[in-house]
Parts: structure tokens; C-alpha cells; sequence
């Protein structure tokens, strides 16, 4: 078992390389062994740029910094096996293609015993509920699945310092539930260092004792015993439902490899945000890529309105996933769980830009559109940065907006509240209503309870899976 680490930082500063100004900047705090800390501030304001620090995954290569960051006296060094980080992307972290070797995989870089590695494994992965056999593909996992698997590897080799980077973003209820106790269960039972980011903070209240809060800038304003309180509220306009964007019918879903899902019938209609729901692993995320023509059903219909079939050969009509990627992109846009897998420009203001370049618009138009929707997400300072250099949020919002910068007719969009502080979160919900009170159809996948009050309907998936 590792030894409960302390944290020490003087002045320390942190810039990336090719920005302007420094991610964090002055930071001066102390955590002493076995303290619970919430690290807390808007997106974009250098929380996981922190974790990672102090995980010791910042290269020279990737910036500069300055001052002192130590951890039981010493500079972060992941070899150290005193820090175990859980990344806000969980799928940057699965590593092995069988779930149990995936879990084991820090045990045995650290020559944990093999018999001891693997009561480990089973029962990290059972604290945090991921019900999957040992010799499951991690291919085969769903985003919040992927959450569960990167958590369990952490808890297994018993880090003195556990850093969790919105362990809890992509969960159900349950999930959400299952991950806290896992690491109340941890903290107390190895006495461990904890510091997590999550802006949904309350179901950590009872575990986490202390806040520290960035501003904007990166730099250090406020320690305090006093736990933040969300203030989301949301007062939607009345929306009326306009004409059949897209319908299913008897639609059965699936992935290679993976068991076909029946799903309920949908009906998509212009001017509306349909909230899809479910636990991981129900099918959410692989039904958003078969509408968004991504993914080929394994049966039933889909029925296309007019407004998406416009200008398309008939053949293509009922089979979205055969449209041509010039065809799908002007009618469809797609925003992925993990945004990253999207972005195709070296400049944010490049990729915003690039659907309405698409689309003909001209170049004096362009320039507009995309000045307004920078704004609208709070990313006008960073027009001139590379997409994979954002924060989470930031990157959640980039996707959003280039996705659906053309005003496409159906609007299909994977957790987009994921990342986002309280203003932020506002800025996300008012484009999607702005979407659909420019007509498109919004299909949504949360499990943000406070965006289902954003919606016009809820559709709750469970898994039914189709006998063969």
C-alpha cells in the first residue's frame, strides 16, 4: 500500500506551448496527507491541467513551468506509483482490449503479486459496478462503462494520491452512486490523498472536506471548508412541434460484436429537444450514431421528412448511414460522446468554420457566422488554439458549435452539458433551443437532470436485447 501523499506548490506557473498566457499561474497551497479536496472553477481554468501536473504527465515538450510543484518533497513522477489519475476522457485511458488485464494493468507495472493483483481487479471492479466479465472487450464498453473501467484501475493499485477528473460526468444515477461509495470506500480504507474535479459536486458533500477555486485566469483566489452549491435553472419558451424530421419504427440497434437492441418508436419533429435517458450501456450513444447516419440498424425503419430528403437520390432516403458524407453533413449534425474524434482543423476557428465552407457559404460570411458562434460558447480568446489543446468543456462546446454552425435539420448530440461550469452550461442549452426554435429536430443523450427540463419530451432506453 502507498503511503498517503502531500502536495506542496510555491508560485508554481504552468504555460503550454504556443499560447500567449500561462494556463495556471501563482499557485501557492499546501494539501496535507489524507485531505479530501474539491478543486473547483469555471471550464477552462486549469483544473485537469493541475491533475495532470500533479500526476507528472506534463512533459517539457507540451510547455514551461516555473516555481515549485511537489509531492512528498519531490517533483510528480508517475513512477513514483504515489499518484493515480483518472482523465476527464476515460476513453484515453483504457489501455488493454480485455477488461480485467485493463484493471490490472497498474498492479503489474508496479510488481504487485499476481494473486494479490487479481483480487484486486475483482473487487475494484465490482466497488464501482461494472458488471462485465474479466475477459470482456473494452471495445465493447460504453462511455460511462469506460468511466467505471479507468476508476477500477486506479483503486486497484492503491495510489497515495488519487486525482479524479469528472469521475462521474458520464453516469447514470446508479453510476454516480456506485463511484462515490467506491472511493469513499478507498479513502477510508487506505487513508489516501484525494483531489476531484466534478461540477455536479454534490453527491461528494459527505466525503470531500475542503474546496480550493481557480478563476478564469488559472490562478488561486479562494480555500475554504465552504461546499459550492449549484445555481442551475432553466425557464424554457413554449415550443410548438412542426413537421416529421425523422421516424422509427421497430428499430433494432447493435454494434460488431455486440447484442442487437430493440429501442422504443421515435418521432423527431422540427422545433423540439427530445431527451434520450437510460443506464450505460443501454444502447444510448450506438442509437444517436445510427440516426445520425453513422451507424447501419440491424432492422425495423427509419422514415426520413421531407426537409432531410431533399435533393436526395430515393434509394438513399431510408438508410441514413449510406447517404454521401456531403449529403449527411449538410443535413445531419453529429456531436460524439468524446469530441475529440470529430475535430479535423488545426485552429478552433478553422473547425467552426469548416461546415459553413462546406455548405458555399462565402468567405466575408463565414467570417461572420463563425466570430458569433465563437462568442456564443465563450471561445473567442482561443480562436487561434488547436482544438486538442482545450480544456474538456471547452472541447464539448467547440463540438457543438461546429457540428450545428450550418443550422442542420436533425441535431444529434451526446452528452453536451459534460464539462460545463454553471455559465457555460447555460451557453450550451440556450444553442440547443436556439436550434430548435430555427426548426431543427434536437435528439439529446444526458444523464444531466437538470437538462431534462430543457426538453420537450423524454425517451428512456433500457437494455432489450433481441433474441437471435
Amino acid at each position: 500500500m502507498s503511503v498517503a501523499a502531500g502536495v506542496e506548490a510555491r508560485g508554481w506557473h504552468w504555460q503550454f506551448s504556443g499560447r500567449t498566457t500561462p494556463a495556471l499561474h501563482d499557485l501557492s497551497f499546501s494539501i496535507a496527507p489524507g485531505e479530501r479536496v474539491l478543486l473547483s472553477g469555471p471550464s477552462g481554468c486549469g483544473k485537469s491541467t493541475l491533475l495532470m501536473a500533479l500526476a507528472g504527465v506534463l512533459g517539457a515538450d507540451q510547455g514551461v513551468d516555473a516555481g515549485d510543484l511537489l509531492i512528498n518533497d519531490a517533483p510528480p513522477d508517475p513512477g513514483r506509483r504515489l499518484t493515480g489519475l483518472v482523465l476527464q476522457d476515460p476513453e484515453t485511458q483504457v489501455i488493454m482490449e480485455r477488461v480485467g488485464d485493463d484493471v490490472a494493468f497498474g498492479c503489474e507495472n508496479f510488481a504487485v503479486p499476481r494473486l494479490e493483483t487479481w483480487r484486486r481487479v475483482n473487487a475494484a471492479l465490482a466497488s464501482v459496478g461494472l458488471k462485465v466479465g474479466l475477459d470482456a472487450p473494452t471495445a465493447s464498453l460504453s462511455g460511462g462503462q469506460k468511466q467505471r473501467l479507468a476508476l477500477a484501475g486506479v483503486i486497484a493499485f492503491e495510489p497515495g494520491l488519487m486525482l479524479l477528473d469528472e469521475p462521474t460526468a458520464n453516469l447514470d444515477p446508479q453510476g454516480v452512486l456506485d463511484v462515490v461509495a467506491a472511493v469513499t470506500r478507498v479513502v477510508n480504507e487506505t487513508g489516501c490523498s484525494l483531489v476531484v474535479v466534478d461540477h455536479n459536486p454534490a453527491p461528494w458533500e459527505q466525503l470531500l472536506t475542503r474546496v480550493m477555486t481557480l478563476d478564469a485566469s488559472g490562478g488561486l483566489v479562494s480555500e475554504t471548508s465552504e461546499y459550492p452549491r449549484g445555481k442551475r435553472s432553466h425557464v424554457s419558451s413554449p415550443r410548438l412541434p412542426g413537421d416529421l424530421v425523422m421516424a422509427t419504427r421497430d428499430l433494432v440497434i447493435g454494434r460488431p460484436g455486440q447484442p442487437p437492441i430493440a429501442v422504443p418508436d421515435l418521432d423527431l419533429r422540427a422545433g423540439t429537444i427530445t431527451a434520450l435517458t437510460g443506464i450505460n450501456g443501454s444502447g444510448k450513444s450506438t442509437l444517436s450514431l445510427t440516426l445520425g447516419g453513422l451507424l447501419a440498424p440491424q432492422s425495423g425503419l427509419i422514415m426520413v421528412g421531407e426537409k432531410l430528403r431533399q435533393g436526395l437520390r430515393a434509394r438513399h432516403v431510408p438508410t441514413p448511414h449510406r447517404w454521401p458524407a456531403r449529403s449527411l453533413v449538410r443535413r445531419v449534425g453529429n456531436v460524439f460522446q468524446s469530441p475529440e474524434n470529430q475535430f479535423v482543423q488545426p485552429t478552433t476557428r478553422a473547425e467552426v468554420g469548416l461546415g459553413l465552407r462546406v455548405a458555399g457559404m462565402g468567405r466575408a460570411d463565414v467570417a461572420a457566422r463563425v466570430d458569433d458562434r465563437l462568442a456564443l460558447m465563450g471561445l473567442t480568446e482561443l480562436s487561434g488554439a488547436h482544438p486538442f489543446t482545450l480544456s474538456g468543456g471547452q472541447k464539448r462546446r467547440l463540438a457543438l458549435v461546429s457540428a450545428t454552425v450550418t443550422s442542420p435539420h436533425l441535431v444529434v448530440v451526446d452528452e453536451p452539458t459534460f464539462g460545463q461550469d454553471d455559465n457555460s452550461w447555460e451557453d450550451v442549452v440556450t444553442l440547443l433551443e436556439e436550434l430548435a426554435s430555427s426548426g431543427s429536430a434536437v435528439l439529446m443523450t444526458t444523464h444531466d437532470p437538470d437538462l431534462l427540463g430543457v426538453a420537450d419530451s423524454i425517451v428512456s432506453l433500457s437494455p432489450r436485447e433481441v433474441a437471435s
